[in-house]
């Protein structure tokens, strides 16, 4: 799915919340990919437990690298819902440049599939 969308807040949540639990149940994790001019972001989250309250968090710039934390449940539904429901405007300004050519996107994709640090 490309970012922003023109989803309402309650069908993000709910996207998000159906996200989380094929992460828990499946061997999948989620991608999402933010571009800037001149820069990329890809943040991946994939269930780090059985019961689904522990996510490993692979966050790439390349810029920067890849960088790994654990984080709980929450920060994943939190940052998932913040991140697909930023409005083009907002991405702009917050990069301080004119929005990318390539619009955000944000997959769900099996495990094998992932890029690993």
């Amino acid at each position: 799915m490309t970012v922003p969308t023109d989803r309402n807040h309650a069908s993000v949540v709910a996207l998000v919340e159906c996200t989380l639990v094929e992460l828990t149940h499946e061997a999948v994790g989620a991608v999402f990919i933010s571009r800037q001019v001149g820069r990329s972001t890809r943040t991946q989250y994939v269930a780090a437990d059985d019961v689904g309250e522990e996510f490993q968090k692979r966050h790439f710039d390349d810029r920067l690298g890849w960088h790994e934390t654990t984080v709980p449940r929450r920060t994943v539904r939190d940052e998932l819902i913040t991140q697909l429901t930023r409005s083009a405007s907002t991405t702009a300004e917050r990069s301080g440049e004119e929005a990318a050519s390539e619009p955000d996107t944000f997959v769900v994709t099996p495990v094998r599939e992932l890029q690993n640090p």
